[in-house]
């Protein structure tokens, strides 16, 4: 979660630098242990669809409050399905670069699933 890797520009993230990488590796954990897929239904929007039983809503809903208020520009939209849980992303259009990294971010650390 560092301007380095993309995901947020230096100047739109007010996290403290030396904890960037705590909340890179939360986000990654969720990424690899409940990640099933990535959809983009729009450039300025991104949908991740959790598996609902590696993960729980409140964490999920815990590690985005904590990123929206330090990345006021993120806006995060939590729903819980039968299954899974979908985390919808948007950002405003001048921010889109963000998102592609987060998306990055997510494709790179989602663990590889058992075909069914």
């Amino acid at each position: 979660m560092s301007a380095s890797d993309g995901w947020v520009a230096v100047d739109a993230c007010t996290l403290p630098t030396e904890e960037q990488p705590l909340r890179a590796a939360e986000f990654d954990a969720v990424f690899a242990t409940a990640l099933n897929r990535v959809e983009r239904p729009a450039p300025e929007r991104l949908r991740l669809i959790l598996d609902g039983s590696a993960v729980t809503a409140s964490a999920v809903r815990d590690l985005v409050a904590r990123e929206s208020s330090c990345c006021s520009f993120f806006g995060f939209r939590l729903t819980a399905s039968t299954d899974d849980l979908v985390l919808d992303v948007q950002v405003p259009a001048a921010r889109i670069a963000v998102l592609d990294g987060l998306a990055r971010r997510a494709e790179g650390a989602r663990a590889p699933r058992e075909s069914a």
